[in-house]
C-alpha cells in the first residue's frame, strides 16, 4: 500500500498528552501502511503563548535591545513538560530532553547577536522561526521511540539549495522533488518531519506565511506523486469541512467531499480550510487531501478531490467573511476615462490595500477590503479620482458550488432568500470561475444571512 503524508497542527500537538494522542493515530496507520508525520510548532493556550508567536516575539525584541529571556523561559518549560507527560523511558527523554535545552540555548546566542547589531534579516528571521518545529518534532520522535516505534527526527531546515536565487513555481517543483526524496519511510522508519522547510530566499513568512508547514506537507507529498502516496491527511481540531460555520448555523454539516476548486474559494471567502498554494501542489500531482479531526481521529473527515461534473452540487457550502470595509469613488470624469481603474488600483496597491470584490458604472466604483490600516491616509490618496466613502462594518456573504455553472436561478434564489429574511444587500458579484455568487452585507446581518441561504440551498436540499 502507498504512503500516508499525515500533517499536525500546533494545536493537535500542544501538550504531553496531545502528544501522545497523535502517537496513538500514528501508530495505527502505520500498522496498515507506511506514515511521513509532518508537524508544527507547538500551539499554547492561547495564541500569544503559542511557540511561533514567542519566536516571533522573542526576534522582535532582540532586534529591538529588548529584552526576551521571558519567552525563551516559557518556551523550555511547555516543552520540557510535555516531554515529561508523554515520554516514560528514561534514555529516550534525557536525550530529547538535552536537544530541547542545546536548542533554545543556541537560540539565546543567536537572539544576543541580533540584539547587538539591532537588526533582523529575512534570513535570521528564519533560522529563528525554525527552532519551533525543531522541538515539536523532536519531542514526537521520542514520544514515538517510547512506544517502541523507529521514528527518525527529519530537520529540514537546511533543506533548500544555497544556489537557489529567487522563489518562483520553477522553485518549488525542484524543492518538492527534494523533499519527497528526503522524506522517503525507508525500512520501516517513520520520519518526523519540521514543517519549516528551509531558508528561502527572500524569507519563509514573506513567501508563503504562517501556513508553511500544510505547505511543507505539500510539497512533500507532491515530490513522491501519486504513484506512492495514497493521501496527504491535514489533522486539525475540527471534524472536516462543514456546510457553514457550525458556530454560526446549527444545521451546518460535514463535507463527506469537496473539489479543490470550491475549497479555495471557501478559504478566499473567510473559511479556514487550506491555503490554495497548498492544495495547488498536491492537486498538481493528484493526491487527495483529507481534513481530520485529532481529537476524533475515527471520523471519516472531508476528502479534497477533483469531483465529476454530474456529481457537482449546485451550492455545496455557504461563508463569511466579516471586518470588511466598502471604499466608493464617485466621479462624474470618470466615464470613458482612460485608465481611470488602472490609476485607482495603483493607488490601493501603493497603500497596500488588497481588494476583494469590484463593482463599477459609469460614474463610480465601490470595491471592499478586508484591512484599512489607515483609512484616512488611503480616503486622501484616493480623493485625487473624485468624492471618497469609507463604508466599515461590512461582511461578505457567499456561497460556494461547482454545479452553479450548470444551474440557473441560482443568484435569484439567494437574493430573494435573502430579502425575505430582511437582509439588505448592498453590493453583488459572482466570481469568473462560475462557482461563488457574493454579496456585501452589514455585518450585524451576516449571521442572518448566513443561516438563510444555507437553510435555503443545503439544508432544504
Amino acid at each position: 500500500m502507498g504512503i500516508i503524508v499525515q500533517k499536525f497542527g500546533g494545536t493537535s500537538v500542544g501538550n504531553g498528552e496531545r502528544m501522545k494522542n497523535v502517537a496513538g493515530i500514528i501508530e495505527r496507520t502505520l500498522a496498515r501502511q507506511p506514515v511521513i508525520a509532518v508537524v508544527s510548532a507547538m500551539s499554547g493556550t492561547t495564541k500569544s503563548e503559542g511557540t511561533t508567536s514567542l519566536l516571533l516575539a522573542a526576534s522582535d525584541a532582540a532586534r529591538k535591545g529588548a529584552a526576551f529571556a521571558r519567552e525563551l523561559e516559557l518556551m523550555e518549560q511547555n516543552h520540557l513538560k510535555a516531554l515529561g507527560d508523554s515520554v516514560r523511558e528514561g534514555a529516550v527523554r534525557d536525550e530529547a530532553k538535552q536537544f530541547v535545552i542545546d536548542e533554545l540555548a543556541r537560540l539565546k546566542s543567536f537572539l544576543d547577536a541580533i540584539s547587538v547589531i539591532r537588526e533582523l534579516s529575512p534570513r535570521s528571521q528564519d533560522n529563528v522561526l525554525a527552532v519551533g518545529e525543531k522541538l515539536s518534532a523532536r519531542i514526537l520522535t521520542a514520544v514515538l521511540n517510547d512506544r517502541g516505534l523507529k521514528a527518525v527526527f527529519t530537520d529540514l531546515a537546511h533543506a533548500v539549495p544555497d544556489d537557489e536565487a529567487s522563489v518562483n513555481p520553477a522553485f518549488f517543483r525542484r524543492l518538492q522533488g527534494l523533499l519527497g526524496e528526503r522524506c522517503r519511510p525507508r525500512a520501516g522508519e517513520v520520519p518526523v518531519v519540521t514543517g519549516f522547510f528551509g531558508m528561502v530566499p527572500g524569507g519563509l513568512l514573506g513567501a508563503v506565511g504562517r501556513g508553511y508547514t500544510d505547505f511543507t506537507t505539500a510539497m512533500i507529498a507532491a515530490g513522491l506523486g501519486r504513484a506512492q502516496v495514497d493521501e496527504l491527511q491535514v489533522w486539525k481540531e475540527v471534524d472536516g469541512i462543514f456546510t457553514a460555520d457550525p458556530r454560526k448555523v446549527p444545521s451546518a454539516r460535514v463535507l463527506s467531499s469537496i473539489s479543490p476548486a470550491e475549497a479555495a474559494e471557501l478559504t478566499y471567502f473567510g473559511s479556514e480550510v487550506l491555503h490554495p498554494f497548498t492544495m495547488e501542489r498536491v492537486v498538481s500531482a493528484n493526491v487527495p487531501i483529507r481534513i481530520k479531526n485529532s481529537f476524533r481521529p475515527d471520523a471519516e473527515g472531508t476528502v479534497i478531490a477533483a469531483l465529476p461534473a454530474e456529481r457537482a452540487n449546485r451550492v455545496t457550502a455557504a461563508t463569511v467573511k466579516r471586518g470588511i470595509t466598502v471604499l466608493t469613488i464617485t466621479s462624474n470624469r470618470m466615464y470613458h476615462a482612460y485608465g481611470f481603474l488602472a490609476r485607482v488600483f495603483g493607488t490601493l496597491a501603493e497603500h497596500g490595500v488588497v481588494v476583494d470584490l469590484v463593482s463599477t458604472s459609469e460614474v463610480s466604483i465601490s470595491c471592499t477590503v478586508e484591512r484599512l490600516e489607515d483609512p484616512e491616509r488611503v480616503r486622501a490618496a484616493l480623493e485625487q479620482f473624485g468624492a471618497v466613502e469609507v463604508t466599515p462594518g461590512r461582511a461578505i456573504l457567499a456561497i460556494v458550488g461547482e454545479g452553479m455553472k450548470f444551474s440557473t436561478g441560482t443568484a435569484g434564489k439567494m437574493f430573494s432568500t435573502l430579502g425575505t429574511a430582511g437582509v439588505n444587500v448592498e453590493m453583488i458579484s459572482q466570481g469568473a470561475s462560475e462557482m461563488n455568487i457574493s454579496c456585501v452585507v452589514k455585518e450585524e446581518q451576516a449571521v442572518a444571512g448566513l443561516t438563510a441561504v444555507h437553510d435555503a440551498f443545503i439544508t432544504a436540499a
